[in-house]
């Protein structure tokens, strides 16, 4: 038996009586959540991938002579260039197979600095679109971000870079951020500003700094955020969010395709 507010229940009610319980619903699908425990967990990995490499070789400060292990997960296109094999330095690179570091470049920084900026930005955006979204569809917006911010850099950018960063991903917030201010009838001018100056200081660093990683991470996340806030309610709500995401990771799909193709 279990204790009750008025004397006991059996185990067989309680469970009856929860079942007709209506779960409550974030502001666009997917059940509500209190706090933003998929920001934090994003946040840990990228502070434990940034250990772990750091304490392995990779430079504290601005990154450099990483290591073994930043060196294998990074955004490295090919590891044949001109007829150079470089797979001993690198391991192979996207073109050759290695298709993973696509994703767990998104958890690598080139020093403190970098890292701080980005985990910022999630810790100050990340908590009201994984409420207005949801844990699932959040982490989707994420995922999407982030790869659609690698395929660009990996489609467009020079065959011998070396990329990494949760850069694209954190943009891809960005424009999720406005997306969702802008359904929502509120103020963009803040969010509004905060990608223009970021988009400028990219193109304006662009030597430093991979603009194609920020801009894929834009379009990404734009594009997923439309999908939910625009996506009516209804039965089929769920659908079209999920097709908007498909969406994104088809284009992701056909850039890399592509890319390996003139690679190869």
């Amino acid at each position: 038996m279990r204790p009750a507010s008025v004397g006991f229940q059996c185990p067989s009610c309680v469970k009856e009586g929860a079942a007709t319980v209506r779960q409550a619903k974030a502001a666009y699908g997917g059940r509500a959540v209190g706090a933003p425990v998929v920001t934090f967990a994003l946040i840990g990995l990228n502070v434990l991938m940034f250990l772990l490499t750091t304490g392995t070789g990779t430079g504290l400060v601005f990154g450099g002579n990483p290591s073994s292990l930043f060196r294998h997960l990074a955004l490295v296109p090919t590891s044949s260039q001109q007829g150079v094999d470089f797979s001993a330095f690198f391991g192979h690179g996207v073109a050759q197979g290695s298709y993973y570091r696509l994703l767990t470049s998104n958890f690598l920084h080139y020093g403190i600095v970098h890292i701080a900026l980005n985990m910022y930005c999630l810790f100050l955006l990340g908590p009201a679109l994984e409420v207005a979204f949801g844990r699932l569809r959040y982490t989707a917006l994420y995922v999407a971000s982030g790869l659609s911010g690698s395929v660009l850099s990996y489609a467009l950018g020079p065959a011998n870079e070396q990329a990494a960063g949760a850069s694209g991903a954190v943009f891809g917030l960005f424009a999720a951020f406005f997306v969702l201010q802008r359904r929502r009838g509120g103020d963009v001018t803040q969010i509004a500003t905060t990608i223009g100056i970021n988009l400028f200081i990219s193109f304006a660093a662009s030597s430093y700094i991979d603009w194609r990683g920020h801009v894929g991470g834009l379009l990404g996340g734009g594009i997923v955020a439309a999908a939910y806030v625009y996506a009516p309610a209804g039965k089929q709500r769920s659908l079209l969010q999920a097709g908007g995401v498909v969406l994104v990771l088809l284009v992701v799909a056909l850039g890399v395709a592509a890319r390996t193709s003139a690679l190869t």
